[in-house]
């Protein structure tokens, strides 16, 4: 049987080499394509193992370059500094009424919260607002308003119950509510110890597809992979499927071995109009790597071989 996602035979795509400026990996990229170009939104540790957003450029989707200087770097001043003291992180993109969101992982002594900016060129950004508490990760904004209200997926970081996927609303971006977890991990599956969303949800005409990790702990630690889930167009909080099958692991020399082993983590995917989609994903906390896959056999997938959510 034919894997789901087809890895491109050119990875990795971007390694710490291909980086200008002096860093130690480059993973867990945003991705959106802009006036006809792909931008990678990529995270990077600096030397001194503090991480700042960059951003690669191409034609095609496979072959980068990256700008000479990192495009988000934590904030000098005000309250964003306080708060992105120890680094920005694994950035997702969202175009939304003809302006791209950006949501980010800012991390400091107080924990780890989203931040939410905005850029229209991808050369200037604006700061807008810290829009979680603390301990939160992997927020991901839906690409269109539903309902009047803006929608996110996002993933409380706690120990306190399984880490779980939840679906947020907001009337204006920076306030946001009426919250309830959609998604939990199942026991001895492949996403028994956490689940998180990955790339923003892409609409199809099945359902809102959302691209999701999920982690299975081992005597060696945790395996990331990625699975997907289907949501409903008009009410983003009842999950019509979760597919039961992962649809890509570890398994690459590069994404079994590197600075955090065994992980593949997506932070963006590109929808494109012949009806695939362009996936990019972090091998092993170290380089990004790509592959492709078709739309309707990702949905096919949740619908075929489905799960329970809850």
């Amino acid at each position: 049987m034919a894997a789901v996602v087809q890895r491109w035979g050119g990875n990795p795509i971007l390694t710490k080499a291909d980086v200008p400026y002096p860093v130690e990996t480059v993973h867990n990229a945003g991705a959106v394509k802009h006036e006809g170009r792909y931008l990678l939104l990529f995270r990077a540790h600096r030397r001194n193992g503090r991480s700042v957003i960059g951003v690669a450029e191409s034609d095609d989707g496979y072959r980068f370059q990256v700008r000479p200087e990192p495009l988000l770097v934590p904030a000098q001043k005000g309250v964003f500094a306080e708060y992105e003291e120890y680094g920005v992180e694994d950035c997702r993109v969202s175009e939304v009424e003809g302006e791209y969101l950006l949501t980010y992982s800012a991390y400091s002594r107080h924990g780890v919260r989203i931040g939410l900016a905005r850029t229209h060129d991808f050369c200037t950004v604006e700061r807008v607002a810290l829009i979680s508490q603390a301990d939160m990760r992997n927020v991901v904004i839906f690409p269109e308003r539903i309902g009047g209200r803006y929608v996110r997926l996002d993933r409380p970081h706690t120990h306190l119950a399984p880490w779980s996927i939840w679906v947020s609303y907001s009337p204006d971006l920076v306030h946001w509510g009426d919250s309830r977890v959609v998604i939990r991990p199942a026991t001895y599956h492949w996403d028994e110890a956490k689940v998180g969303p990955g790339a923003p949800p892409i609409k199809t005409r099945a359902g809102w597809l959302a691209i999701y990790h999920g982690v299975f702990s081992t005597m060696a630690g945790g395996v990331y992979r990625l699975g997907v889930a289907l949501h409903d167009r008009q009410d983003p909080s009842r999950v019509l499927a979760v597919g039961d099958e992962w649809i890509l692991q570890p398994e690459d020399p590069w994404e079994l071995t590197g600075y955090v082993p065994n992980v593949v983590f997506t932070c963006g995917a590109i929808p494109e109009e012949d009806g695939t989609v362009k996936l990019y994903w972090g091998g092993a906390d170290s380089v990004m790597c790509m592959g492709t896959a078709r739309l309707e056999e990702l949905v096919d997938l949740c619908l075929r071989c489905p799960r329970a959510a809850l």
